[in-house]
């Protein structure tokens, strides 16, 4: 009896973690189609020396010079406090490979519409204190 229940269990578990696998494959498959289409945005922007990016919770893009990025990188300067705040926002774009070859991002978002724009920097996740070193 107890033979019959552990092989019961160890099929469960087995059928179980394949079902989780085709999820993640339809997941990624979804993500490859919805490339090119506008889509809404939510995650923190920061212009850091020259480089305009957007920072979501699974996802990192350049982000393409134009007319709507810099209005939002003069609302963004206007906020933040230092030069490596960053700022919530939620924009409308278009994410595309990059073909920038002077540019280090695979893929870059061209911003279509701006919808909010935070109106103090985003939490600071990690902190750093720099303590002076006694001689």
């Amino acid at each position: 009896m107890k033979k019959i229940i552990l092989l019961l269990m160890l099929s469960v578990a087995f059928f179980s973690c394949k079902n989780s696998e085709e999820k993640n494959k339809e997941t990624n498959e979804t993500t490859v189609e919805s490339v090119g289409k506008i889509q809404t945005y939510k995650g923190d922007f920061i212009n850091s020396d020259g480089a305009l990016v957007l920072m979501g919770p699974n996802y990192i893009y350049g982000v393409k010079r134009d007319m709507l990025s810099e209005g939002l990188s003069k609302q963004v300067e206007a906020i933040k406090k230092n030069d490596y705040d960053m700022v919530g926002v939620i924009v409308k774009g278009i994410v595309s490979k990059n073909t920038d070859k002077e540019s280090e991002w695979e893929e870059e978002i061209t911003i279509k519409e701006i919808m909010r724009v935070d109106d103090k920097p985003a939490k600071i996740d990690i902190q750093l204190n720099e303590t002076q070193k006694k001689n």
